[in-house]
Parts: structure tokens; sequence; C-alpha cells
């Protein structure tokens, strides 16, 4: 088993806990591990475990779950959980599973879930979405479509997730969450392969030339797996076409690493709004 069959992989530290007399990772950690990395898979495919299950009508439920020992993690190693749908059937769907230190196949196994109704267990058909969705990751291609327009189109999906991420998680109040900038702004949505709307963003024209990005938010349930580039770059690349040539925005400060990745520079002291530490930043555009 390579590492390179796997299109992901969750990285992982081992940690004191999880060592036995023996000083290596006590064995059943090892199915610890591969549930840690499932719900990164399930974070990489953009879908939210429990609200997608929800639109579904139907959970999933493990059937079977198999280890086979090639070699042992010690304490304080940094390994890689590779995850991988190896197959759909009818009502079940199998995940492939390997633990890597660098290049070496540690352990491996199978694990094999039933899609079935939450009230009786009773399986049911994979719903043909859920079953794409897997497949398209498997494939390479993007689990997430930017759709841009207006308050009217985007408002009430952009609300809600504002509501999650900026109200019910970070405690801003929920009265300053939409202003009357929204009505003239561009919004940009992120919507899964489920037509689920993951993230959520603005463009607004500050002045001439000039655009001003803001209200930038991903669902935590699906936050980490690379879909916030996607959300920015969707806005980037709208404020290009209209021939913005300069670009700024207030980035908290948890933030800023990975707006700097994305091109944005620091353009002013920090400041505090809303109780959380921003810093200015921009960007200067080229031509489309």
């Amino acid at each position: 088993m390579k590492r390179s069959e796997f299109r992901f992989h969750e990285r992982l530290r081992v940690r004191w806990v999880e060592v036995d007399l023996q000083k290596i990772v006590f064995n059943g950690h090892y199915l610890t591990y591969f549930d840690t990395a499932v719900a990164g898979y399930w974070r990489a495919l953009a879908l939210p475990y429990q609200e997608a299950m929800a639109r579904l009508d139907g959970d999933l439920y493990v059937r079977k779950a198999t280890l086979e020992y090639l070699g042992s993690a010690r304490y304080d190693e940094r390994i890689d959980v590779g995850i991988r749908c190896d197959r759909i059937g009818q009502s079940s769907i199998r995940l492939g599973a390997a633990v890597f230190r660098g290049e070496t196949c540690l352990v491996h196994g199978e694990l094999v879930y039933v899609f079935a109704d939450p009230a009786t267990q009773k399986s049911r058909p994979v719903p043909a979405p859920l079953r794409e969705a897997f497949e398209a990751f498997e494939a390479g291609l993007p689990m997430v479509q930017a759709r841009v327009g207006s308050w009217a189109e985007q408002g009430d999906a952009a609300r809600e997730i504002r509501q999650q991420v900026f109200a019910d998680e970070q405690r801003i109040p929920a009265e300053i969450l939409v202003d009357e900038a929204d009505a003239s702004a561009v919004h940009a949505l992120l919507i899964n392969r489920l037509g689920m709307a993951v993230a959520s963003g603005r463009l607004l024209a500050s002045a001439p030339g000039v655009g001003q990005i803001g209200r930038m938010a991903t669902l935590a349930t699906v936050r980490g797996a690379g879909i916030g580039r996607v959300l920015l770059d969707a806005l980037v690349d709208h404020a290009r076409a209209r021939g913005d040539q300069e670009l700024r925005l207030h980035a908290q400060s948890t933030a800023v690493s990975f707006y700097e990745r994305a091109g944005f520079e620091r353009s002013g002291p920090d400041f505090v709004e809303a109780g959380i530490g921003h810093v200015p930043m921009r960007q200067l555009l080229r031509p489309a």
C-alpha cells in the first residue's frame, strides 16, 4: 500500500496517552486514527456531516472495520492517515484507510458503512448525490461551486452562514450581521455537491477602482479543507473582471496568514471591531 494511492491525508501526531507499555501505539487507537481521518475526509468533500445526512434523510452506520498491522507508530511521531473511497454498492460504502510514517505503511484496513434509515436502521440505497460526491472527489473534481450574485439572490443563505459563524460562534451581535451595504454589494456563495451553501463573502466598491472584501465566513464543519480560498478567489476574480485595481479588507487577526498566502499585505495598524482584533490589508490587482 502506497501513500500516493490516497488523495486525502490527515496529519496527526502520536500522543503520550496513545502509547502502551511496549512504548508503541496501542493497537485499538488505530481505529480512532481512522475515524479522525474520516471526519477530515468529509470536510474535504465539503459536506457538513450531520446536515448532509439530514438532507439525505438517512445516516451511515459501521458494518465492518478491519485492521492489518505491518509496523508500529511511536510517541510524538508525525503520521499521515490516508482515506479513500474504494467502492460504493447498493447501500454500502467501503473506505480504504492506512497509516503512514513518511512513505512507510504501518497499518492499513477498511471501513464498511451502510446507509440506513435513522429510526429503524434498515438499509437504504446510497443517494445519488452522495455517490456522486464521493466519485467526484476521488476523480479530483471540485467539491464546491462559486455562485456570485446580488443580495436578493444570495441573502437568505448568506444570512444563515453569518448567523452560525459570526453570531453563534464568535458572539458578534446578531443585529450588525446585515447592514445597508449588503443591498449594493456583490455576494459570493460556495455551494457543495448536495446544493448546500457552506461559505459566503461580499465585495463592495469602496472607491473608483477599489474593492472592499468583507463578511468572509466558512462553516466550521468544513473549515480547513481549502474552500475558504475558493471563496476568496471568486471575489478577487470578480473584482478584477469589473476593472478594480486594488482590493482592501479587514482580516481578523487569526486569519492574517490566510490572506497573506493569497497575496494580501498589511496596510495599517491593528484595530479592534466587535471585540475582535483586525488587521487592514490590501492587494494591487493586475488586469484580467
